[in-house]
């Protein structure tokens, strides 16, 4: 009986990764088809739709699941918070299914704009699905795109620990994920000329697969025709881990208290706990 329970709880927390990562990128994804291939919006609407994607992503599945949405995240937290390594790869699958179908959403109903903008699907349009350095224009190497990477990621983890930290001072009225999304649209306003503000693995890899199987050949190079898929994958990964070490070093220690939250996610008002 404990068994059936324990699959079926893993069952909802990987359904509410799969949706919540959907959400994320049907506004994202969705916001850059719009601003691209149909001419509405800018850079700040395209920063805006992002961080408004997290934070509907993170109140969809922040009860079952804690609403990682995002490899690193996981990653940060089986390395520091506790969360059992044995999900990392089921949480990473589902995140990573969920950006892939969300994709595949967006690329169906912009069909017809996509196809007239850039008949022959190419790296013109690609980035509406997945990043490019320099943002498809800029000279920026893949060894720039990483540092940029690895340095936008950890500024993100370092904040979600900041704010999902019971001893810390954690956003209260189940703020949250209104908090998250705007560090998202801050670093996207701020961090995203080198390399698109990637930031998440599933957030690239699954869109890009989905480019890749409708159409688009180039889907796995960057505008320099070099393979570039993997920047956003390694350098997230290494960034996570970089920003939540920071938050252990820097902060943790001096937070006095009884830590008895789950890992990754902050007090309700009532007393239980979500993301």
């Amino acid at each position: 009986m404990a068994e059936q329970t324990s699959r079926r709880e893993l069952v909802g927390e990987l359904s509410a990764e799969f949706l919540g990562t959907m959400v994320l990128i049907l506004f994202g994804c969705g916001v850059v088809a719009q601003v691209v291939a149909g001419g509405l919006g800018d850079h700040d609407s395209i920063a805006w739709a992002w961080g408004f994607g997290v934070t509907f992503g993170v109140y969809i599945a922040a009860r079952l699941s804690g609403a990682h949405l995002n490899p690193a995240v996981t990653l940060a937290l089986a390395c520091f918070k506790g969360f059992a390594w044995k999900k990392v790869g089921p949480y990473v699958v589902a995140q990573t299914v969920g950006a892939f179908v969300a994709a595949l959403l967006v690329r169906w109903n912009y069909t017809e704009v996509l196809a007239k903008v850039d008949p022959g699907h190419t790296i013109k349009t690609q980035f509406v699905f997945s990043t490019l350095p320099g943002n498809g224009a800029l000279p920026v190497s893949e060894l720039g795109a990483l540092r940029d990477q690895v340095i936008g990621t950890a500024i993100l983890v370092l904040l979600i620990f900041a704010v999902t930290d019971l001893l810390n001072t954690p956003p209260g009225a189940n703020l949250a994920p209104l908090i998250i999304g705007f560090l998202v649209v801050a670093i996207g306003m701020a961090w995203g000329t080198d390399a698109g503000y990637a930031i998440n693995p599933a957030r690239d890899f699954g869109p890009r697969l989905a480019s890749y199987l409708t159409g688009y050949g180039t889907a796995w190079r960057d505008q320099y025709g070099n393979f570039y898929f993997w920047v956003p994958i390694v350098g997230p990964l290494v960034g996570g881990v970089v920003g939540a070490a920071i938050y252990k070093l820097f902060i943790s220690p001096y937070l006095t208290g009884e830590e008895v939250q789950e890992p990754g996610r902050v007090p309700t008002p009532d007393g239980e706990h979500t993301a």
